[in-house]
């Protein structure tokens, strides 16, 4: 197939003697839709093409070095390592150079060049991500987004009206797909779940608003994006062309990534993502308003994938595996509409018992929000999860607010159709009574896992416990045993004990 002729400037960048430092020939050229991205060894260079598509612009040499700027400005934030400067390119007859000598005709993003095979896409593909990478990452993003900014006039792009006007224009510039990527009933029933949410749930975003989480955020949070290089995780390549985009909810960015994984077939990864982050952050609240944004992600992939169904310039064939993809995203943007129903999982032991453990795995089996005591306690307290806790941390008073918010937090999410996981001691005949009548009262399917395990079993766990965020040490072992309540008759019909020393594959099975 005749495909345009590459502008001189490029062709001229493919040739070594361009370039005032050593290069690995041949230099590789990779394009997409509004860029080029020269990779010459140790340096990488991207140029913005000159097109102009709306919702993004770089038609004029202005217009580049200004989002030239941006892109440098933006990505230093998660990528400082590998964003290096940006070089104007100039012309002097029929000669390109970087430098002012001459007239200025473009710009371009200096990168360190990495490996492919560092990207978290490809370390998917090839079968070498690890549950370690996907937790990092977790805590990668919780760090970024909490140092993102935010103001009065980023925080007005989270207002109902305008994310409904966001969604809407991907429904408008979708239907046309209908028969041919995606059904009528998914594109009626997605869109009228959205619709209702946006709705029914407008409380939600104006608290959004007032508690800071619209920032300036990456926007394209997928795997493609993030890297593995030299021991870190990088998040690179955000958006810098358009701010609706990227001055959005943190937790948009989240749903992207989980979006990801989920759309390659690991759930389990996607949870663990989700529950890392939201500990990390203590934003446990905003995935009330997860699965709009998961359905919402999903279905601009979908979009973007069916845009290729009417390029002429595509093969018919690879048109045809376009078709499949976007119909796959556009079912997931509808099963993320399906209703789910909630459920209260309650892990009561004393410290050292295996149900932090216990939960991460009942989390990953059936999507569940995992929230523990020891990070609840730490964000009302204000103190880094990773930091001791002093007496001041322990109070009955702080005690009673740290219950108080699992049973808030476990309501009002299980009210969302999550399945939440409450991880704390839950000694006391009182705490537990809160959460059963909280389940009757709301219809809430409640189940009662007490974890129990040898003493000896329990006293080496607390010795050797290392990089945890619970603060328990061996020494409260026997005021915990000794201040332990036993289940009520009222209690018992909810229980069921598991010795976590044993092997719990089976338990587990059975959920």
């Amino acid at each position: 197939m005749d495909r345009d002729p590459l502008p001189a400037l490029i062709q001229q960048m493919l040739t070594p003697e361009f370039y005032p430092h050593p290069v690995t020939m041949p230099i590789q050229l990779m394009q997409t839709h509004a860029s080029y991205v020269l990779m010459t060894g140790d340096f990488a260079y991207k140029l913005k093409k000159p097109v102009n598509f709306g919702f993004l612009d770089y038609s004029t040499v202005a217009k580049r070095q200004h989002f030239c700027q941006e892109e440098i400005r933006l990505n230093q934030r998660g990528a400082k390592e590998l964003y290096l400067a940006v070089v104007a390119i100039s012309k002097q007859g029929d000669h390109y150079q970087f430098g002012d000598d001459g007239d200025i005709v473009d710009y371009a993003v200096k990168m360190v060049q990495f490996p492919q095979s560092s990207l978290l896409s490809n370390l998917f593909e090839s079968g070498e991500i690890q549950i370690g990478d996907i937790e990092e990452m977790g805590r990668v993003v919780a760090d970024f987004h909490a140092q993102a900014q935010t103001n009065e006039y980023i925080s007005n792009f989270g207002t109902i009206e305008r994310i409904k006007e966001s969604i809407d224009d991907n429904y408008h510039q979708t239907e046309k797909y209908i028969g041919r990527a995606q059904t009528q009933p998914q594109f009626t029933e997605t869109k009228a779940y959205t619709d209702r949410f946006l709705s029914e749930h407008a409380g939600l975003f104006i608290d959004r608003i007032t508690q800071g989480f619209i920032r300036e955020c990456h926007g394209d949070l997928h795997l493609r994006n993030i890297c593995r290089w030299q021991g870190q995780t990088l998040l690179f390549d955000c958006i810098e062309f358009n701010e609706p985009f990227r001055f959005v909810d943190t937790i948009y960015d989240v749903a992207f990534a989980a979006m990801d994984l989920e759309a390659r077939g690991r759930k389990d990864l996607a949870n663990r993502f989700l529950n890392t982050y939201a500990e990390q952050t203590g934003d446990w609240a905003g995935l009330q308003v997860l699965p709009m944004y998961l359905s919402r992600q999903a279905y601009v992939r979908a979009k973007v994938m069916s845009f290729l169904l009417d390029d002429p310039n595509i093969p018919s064939q690879e048109r045809a595996a376009a078709a499949l993809t976007a119909g796959d995203y556009y079912r997931q943007a509808w099963e993320y509409t399906r209703d789910r129903q909630g459920k209260l999982i309650m892990l009561a032991g004393l410290s050292g018992s295996g149900k932090s453990t216990l939960g991460k795995r009942i989390a990953g089996k059936l999507g569940g929000v995992h929230l523990r005591s020891d990070a609840v306690r730490k964000h009302l307290g204000g103190i880094p999860l990773s930091s001791k806790g002093d007496a001041s941390l322990y109070t009955p008073a702080m005690t009673d607010r740290t219950y108080g918010r699992l049973l808030e937090l476990g309501g009002k999410l299980a009210a969302q159709g999550w399945t939440v996981i409450l991880d704390a001691k839950y000694d006391r005949q009182s705490l537990r009574a809160a959460v059963v009548d909280l389940a009757i009262d709301r219809g809430i399917t409640l189940q009662i896992i007490h974890c129990t395990a040898p003493v000896d079993v329990l006293r080496d766990r607390l010795i050797q416990r290392t990089g945890d965020i619970a603060d328990a040490t061996v020494d409260l072992l026997a005021s915990q045993q000794a201040a332990w309540e036993d289940f009520t008759p009222a209690e018992g019909g909810y229980v069921r004990t598991v010795d976590t020393a044993q092997d719990v594959d089976g338990f587990i099975s059975e959920l």
